[in-house]
């Protein structure tokens, strides 16, 4: 996948994302925001915000950024904005493999279907860890590869076709973690199917504790 690919077959799904997926995702969606425990004005970035199908699930008193590359799917994200009067959150249109805002911008990071559903994880995942504080939590909400052998070997069959729309199959939570300053704090299956696993992640790198706001 490359991000053109990527921003083209997402803008072709924003006009039925939220009938294909709303309902199949949003009991998963809904627990991973119930359970942040959000303070008073934290600082939260939505990586991916899509239709923004989460945004309504924050509570008003926190400050919520909504990034995705899609101009379709940010369209929608915006009538759901307007429809719940969500004056907490601001959407912009960026690449989540290369922000523009500055370090330790932001306390809490999410990442609902994102991580296996960009041309370069790597990139994005240093990018999350590189805006988000010192101490501060990144959630990925996803579906990893489980290490089951047979399973594995389905999913690296499958997913060059699942790439084209939109997605992989193969990618191992252990691989996307190899290397950075993340340290798993909680982990759990979530439906549908208990397929999906819900990881927090604490960010252990260096530096002033603050958010630069």
């Amino acid at each position: 996948m490359d991000l053109q690919k990527v921003e083209r077959v997402y803008s072709n799904y924003a006009a039925v994302y939220d009938h294909i997926f709303g309902r199949i995702f949003h009991e998963s969606r809904e627990s991973a925001v119930r359970r942040l425990h959000i303070l008073p004005d934290e600082q939260i970035l939505e990586v991916g915000v899509g239709t923004g199908l989460t945004l309504p699930l924050y509570p008003q008193y926190c400050k919520v950024v909504g990034i995705d590359l899609s101009p379709g799917m940010l369209t929608k994200a915006r009538e759901r904005m307007r429809t719940h009067r969500l004056e907490n959150v601001v959407l912009l249109r960026m690449d989540a493999g290369q922000m523009e805002f500055p370090d330790n911008s932001f306390d809490t990071i999410m990442a609902a279907y994102v991580v296996t559903a960009v041309p370069d994880y790597r990139k994005v995942v240093t990018e999350m860890i590189r805006v988000c504080r010192p101490g501060g939590r990144i959630i990925m909400l996803n579906h990893f590869s489980n290490g089951n052998k047979l399973i594995a070997a389905v999913e690296k069959v499958i997913s060059p076709l699942c790439k084209h729309i939109g997605f992989r199959t193969d990618l191992a939570l252990s691989t996307v973690l190899e290397g950075t300053s993340l340290h798993i704090a909680r982990k759990e299956k979530v439906n549908p199917l208990r397929f999906w696993h819900l990881v927090e992640c604490v960010n252990r790198k260096t530096g002033s504790a603050a958010p630069s706001h």
